[in-house]
């Protein structure tokens, strides 16, 4: 299993590596997920994912995720073929967190370097966006 810190890492570019890990039949665990930023004007970006929220029914769906762990998890969703077999098994073996739980806390996590966070354009953490769509801030 590979232990993966989200912290100051770019969400998109996370998800593209972490869903080659998956591919490859690697079980993986990301801590710090409301730490990963996302990049563009932040205004622009919480009226994207308030749409993505506001879509669809009340109860009938489909249904968004509000907090950051689950938000990530479905970033990662997306760059897998999760209708498939093949992408279903892939999906079930990622773990996401927010913060670190105690029993990962000894474990070694590696960052990858070229999702690290060199924007000099403007960026918005996942924490401030699941707060701004209603989640209960809990981490």
């Amino acid at each position: 299993m590979k232990y993966i810190d989200a912290s100051n890492a770019i969400a998109g570019r996370l998800a593209s590596y972490v869903a080659q890990e998956l591919l490859t039949g690697e079980a993986v665990c990301i801590v710090n997920a409301e730490k990963a930023v996302i990049s563009g004007n932040p205004s622009y970006t919480h009226k994207l994912f308030k749409e993505k929220v506001d879509r669809g029914h009340p109860r009938k769906g489909p249904f968004y995720p509000r907090t950051p762990e689950r938000m990530l998890r479905r970033i990662i969703r997306g760059m897998l073929p999760h209708h498939k077999d093949r992408g279903k098994r892939a999906y079930q073996r990622l773990r996401v967190y927010t913060g670190v739980p105690e029993d990962l806390a000894d474990k070694k996590l590696k960052r990858f370097g070229k999702a690290e966070n060199r924007l000099e354009t403007k960026f918005l953490t996942i924490d401030k966006v699941t707060v701004r769509l209603g989640a209960h801030k809990r981490w």
